[in-house]
């Protein structure tokens, strides 16, 4: 994979992603994507060239709404999810009300929400528009994933925010799963494989 329109064709070949996509895109959200793993983790598989999907622990959904911050709407969405494609660990979120849980100030779009989520390689959506046709939202670009390397988007970047992308790094332990990744801190240093 060498940029965007690689990760676009790898999705649309894709079929078990194109029926999540085709799914959520039956329920109209505003301004929705599925975003982080499900994006990262396809472009680490096919570059670590994996047969098998790596399992996720969640399909992230997210959308923008600020008309209805409800966490019980987001549960009723996830029901939605559920009856429409059963056994799939569906999780959704309005952006509209996650700066709150993030302590940030409110985030404006759903992009917004993707370019305040903590590594760069994470920070990907990818949606059907009404025509049908993949858009990827990269608001940190793609050259990080691409490259297999880990890093803190600036807003994680801070002094008040590093502590809790490295302890989330360290956490999911992607090393474990992708061993063609490095992880960097803020500064560029180098955290793993060296730690």
């Amino acid at each position: 994979m060498k940029n965007e329109r690689d990760i676009l064709e790898a999705i649309r070949q894709d079929r078990w992603m194109m029926d999540k996509l085709e799914a959520v895109k039956t329920l109209d959200l505003p301004d929705w994507w599925i975003s982080a793993g499900f994006v990262r983790s396809k472009i680490w598989d096919v570059m670590h060239g994996f047969r098998a999907r790596t399992p996720l622990p969640d399909i992230d959904v997210i959308y923008f709404d600020s008309g209805d911050i409800r966490e019980s709407e987001e549960k009723k969405l996830e029901a939605k999810l559920r009856s429409l494609v059963p056994e799939t660990p569906w999780s959704v979120k309005n952006q509209a009300r996650m700066h709150v849980i993030s302590d940030m100030p409110p985030y404006f779009s759903s992009i917004d929400g993707i370019a305040h989520f903590p590594e760069t390689v994470t920070a990907l959506g990818v949606k059907l528009n009404e025509k049908d046709d993949l858009e990827l939202a990269a608001p940190w670009g793609v050259e990080d994933v691409i490259r297999l390397e880990v890093r803190p988007t600036p807003v994680y970047a801070s002094e008040k925010r590093i502590g809790v992308y490295k302890n989330r790094v360290g956490k999911k332990n992607w090393v474990e799963k992708w061993d063609g990744l490095k992880v960097f801190g803020h500064d560029g240093e180098f955290i793993y494989p060296s730690n």
